[in-house]
């Protein structure tokens, strides 16, 4: 017994590494032919460890510093408070010029379709709705180099990178999905040699990589031509470091 209490606390809290002094206790009371197989089951609970206590993979191998100061970008800060707003929205017919609760009834319904299904397929739902928005850059849309839109902005007027990502972003958070999942990344693309901004989601130990360039979700330990600048969520931003 004692023993197995030795094991269920051989996975240092809240870190995703072993303890292994107390792993190598452990080694040392068993007979060498038990030593593999406690080794392999120690790894196989460390992933689970990791997995569960929200662990969060480098995104494109970058070192990242986080800070609270969101006030530094005022073009996100925008975005959220036309967002929020938007909720007290006039009831007027589609017709009319003014946009009211008609023109967001289209994306409501999507996500109430999508709302009772897993985590995972809403995440791949909503990489695919988006997608289909038309893209057109900025000085053409709204006459201004650098624009972020609320999803009431995209789906009525479409938009460029940073709108889809955005659109994302907050499609998941009114589903359910916690700012702590999600972040807006600017990065650099070293293919096209351009700026750029994606959806990344953390699920279940992954970061997935939500891309208007890329047709599907993908892990984003499979894209090697993204260079991390930025990124940010509601509640903090980080710098990204080669």
């Amino acid at each position: 017994m004692e023993l197995l209490e030795d094991l269920k606390n051989f996975i240092i809290p809240g870190r995703t590494m072993l303890n292994t002094v107390l792993v190598s206790q452990i080694l040392k009371r068993l007979t060498f032919r038990w030593s593999p197989y406690l080794l392999v089951a120690l790894l196989i609970l460390s992933i689970n460890n990791a997995q569960s206590a929200g662990y969060r993979p480098a995104l494109f191998g970058s070192q990242e510093t986080p800070s609270t100061k969101i006030s530094l970008f005022p073009k996100w800060q925008g975005t959220l408070e036309r967002y929020f707003k938007e909720k007290d929205l006039p009831d007027q017919p589609c017709e009319s010029s003014i946009f009211s609760r008609c023109h967001l009834q289209e994306w409501s319904e999507f996500l109430d379709e999508i709302r009772n299904k897993s985590r995972l397929q809403q995440i791949h739902a909503v990489n695919t709705e988006m997608n289909r928005t038309r893209y057109i850059v900025d000085p053409r849309n709204y006459g201004v180099p650098d624009y972020w839109a609320t999803p009431k902005q995209f789906l009525r007027r479409d938009g460029d990178c940073e709108d889809y990502a955005i659109s994302k972003y907050l499609s998941l958070r009114a589903l359910g999905v916690p700012a702590s999942n999600l972040r807006i990344l600017v990065l650099q693309d070293l293919n096209l040699r351009l700026a750029h901004a994606v959806l990344i989601v953390y699920h279940k130990g992954r970061a997935l990589l939500l891309d208007n360039q890329i047709k599907h979700v993908v892990d984003t330990r499979k894209v090697h031509h993204y260079k991390p600048i930025y990124s940010i969520n509601e509640q903090f931003w980080w710098l990204h470091r080669s």
